[in-house]
């Protein structure tokens, strides 16, 4: 696997039930998570990148914005997708990926992708019930759909 969207041998024990093969455009979405974390990663602050291709087909990346006080921290799908309803409204969620850089204790290892966390879950859900997530995979990364993630989402409808 290469460094570019390599997943570490870890990270497989998670993957969800269904899972597809990725697409160039899948590949492409990861390098892009993977351009915006290697750009600007900081140790204990930036450590997480992400990229959403929304339905138009527009790319948008974000990182992590780490904080002292550990609830005003906000997540980088977040950031990557409040880039997106800024540019285009809501457009919706085609794909999204997030990738975790290794920190300097660990630099034998490659950038790999990570599930979203549980709140990323519920935000991608609110913004688009048929967003495809790429996750970590038991040969590497796969897709699964946000539903697939977040089974039995609370609605208020």
């Amino acid at each position: 696997m290469s460094k570019r969207s390599g997943v570490i041998p870890d990270m497989a024990k998670q993957r969800p039930e269904t899972t597809s093969m990725l697409s160039q455009q899948d590949r492409e979405l990861i390098d892009a998570a993977c351009e915006a974390i290697r750009k600007r990663y900081r140790h204990d602050w930036q450590e997480v990148g992400a990229a959403l291709r929304s339905r138009s087909g527009r790319i948008f990346t974000g990182v992590n914005l780490d904080a002292y006080l550990g609830r005003m921290a906000v997540c980088a799908e977040a950031v990557a997708l409040g880039r997106a309803i800024v540019d285009l409204g809501e457009a919706g969620i085609d794909t999204i990926v997030a990738v975790r850089h290794p920190p300097p204790n660990e630099e034998d290892q490659a950038i790999s992708v990570v599930s979203p966390c549980g709140s990323c879950r519920e935000l991608i859900w609110d913004y688009d019930r048929d967003a495809r997530v790429i996750v970590p995979g038991a040969d590497g990364p796969a897709v699964a759909t946000i539903g697939e993630l977040l089974p039995n989402k609370y609605s208020r409808e």
